[in-house]
């Protein structure tokens, strides 16, 4: 079935997600998610979008931004070609690396636009990878703390108050208030444990311990991590962590 035409915003705001193809990781190292930023910092300076906020995920991300000199798409088109020539130039991959056309809500009042910026801050702690939004690394959280790099924090504030300091601090609350907050998002599937991990790769490569898949000629070695990875969702850091194989020839099978 053909998909349809994209919802357009009104007020040029989206709430973007991308997510890697077949699931898989699009940031596998502290590196990458540093070169994506760098990319979305650049290209906004390029298209005069607005930039809220983002959120690095693994194997997907969230963006809040506004329309600038470029129409969506083109904006999109740019920060993925630019992203994903430099990581299969890393990773010495080919082909794509986001699943399909990125996703997009668009965001037409403050009240919503409040609730998909929480929500993005919030993935993290939703996700239990941190316990509160400021553990978090890899969005732009802590640019509404301290000086900003690239992300519109002034627009923000002028929703909570007029007051900059008063605006920052009902800022914090809103961002860390536990809540049931819905927006767009990826269909996640359950993280699979360890335990359950290991139990997979003996069953499936019929080995007996995880660490055996190393003494398997490289054809076949890499035959199986590719099953592991694509077909049982396996991640690469689960896969190195088990098996004692080096993360850079796991992310390079495909």
């Amino acid at each position: 079935m053909p998909r349809g035409p994209r919802l357009r915003s009104e007020t040029g705001i989206y709430h973007i997600i991308m997510r890697g193809i077949n699931r898989q990781n699009i940031f596998e190292e502290e590196s990458d998610c540093e070169r994506f930023i760098e990319t979305l910092q650049r290209y906004k300076e390029h298209c005069g979008y607005s930039l809220y906020a983002y959120c690095l995920m693994g194997n997907h991300l969230h963006l809040l931004l506004k329309e600038g000199i470029e129409p969506l798409e083109q904006v999109m088109r740019r920060i993925c070609g630019s992203y994903v020539y430099w990581y299969n130039r890393k990773y010495d991959r080919v082909g794509n690396l986001f699943q399909d056309r990125f996703k997009s809500e668009p965001v037409e009042d403050e009240k919503y636009f409040l609730v998909v910026l929480r929500y993005i801050l919030q993935n993290p702690v939703k996700a239990r990878i941190v316990s509160s939004v400021g553990d978090y690394k890899w969005s732009n959280y802590k640019e509404f703390l301290t000086e900003n790099i690239m992300t519109d924090v002034d627009f923000v504030f002028a929703l909570f108050n007029e007051d900059r300091e008063l605006a920052r601090k009902s800022f914090l609350e809103y961002v860390n208030t536990p809540n049931e907050d819905m927006c767009l998002d990826v269909e996640e599937k359950r993280s699979i444990t360890d335990k359950e991990a290991r139990e997979i790769i003996t069953q499936f490569c019929k080995i007996n311990h995880a660490t055996e898949l190393q003494k398997f000629d490289i054809p076949t070695r890499n035959f199986y991590i590719k099953e592991l990875k694509e077909k049982h969702n396996l991640s690469v850091r689960q896969l190195e962590r088990l098996t004692g194989i080096n993360r850079g020839v796991i992310a390079k099978v495909r």
